[in-house]
């Protein structure tokens, strides 16, 4: 690996900058509202009388709202990276192996950081259904 993008078209490069910072956004503010709204509902549901459905239900929402959360932080840190690649002139280039990444794929997910069989092989490696199917 050189270390230095294939990925020579500045306009291309540029877009892809500013579509980074503005999912970022995006991702932050949805992530800060989410935290609010968890917040809220703790806050609502320690000066409440309880009744197990109402408690059900709130603790279905935190848990979805977390999941969410997760993910948006989880993306953010990739969206971060992405970032941090265009300024290190490797955007467009594997975290894992060094290998473009397809330009298409960085088109529609630009904060993509492993190829598309990388990620496939990383999801089938953590999902706990997959036990006693994994080579090695």
């Amino acid at each position: 690996m050189n270390g230095k993008t294939p990925l020579s078209d500045k306009a291309f490069i540029q877009r892809q900058r500013s579509a980074l910072l503005k999912l970022r956004e995006q991702l932050l503010s949805t992530t800060r509202a989410g935290e609010d709204e968890e917040g809220g509902i703790r806050s609502q549901s320690a000066h409440e009388a309880h009744e197990a459905e109402d408690d059900a239900q709130k603790l279905a929402m935190l848990e979805i709202d977390g999941t969410v959360i997760a993910r948006n932080v989880e993306r953010l840190r990739r969206v971060d990276r992405a970032l941090q690649k265009i300024e290190d002139g490797t955007y467009g280039l594997s975290d894992v192996s060094g290998e473009p990444i397809p330009r298409d794929r960085l088109e529609a997910i630009p904060d993509a950081i492993l190829t598309l069989s990388e990620l496939k092989a990383r999801e089938l490696a953590d999902d706990p259904r997959a036990i006693g199917t994994k080579k090695g």
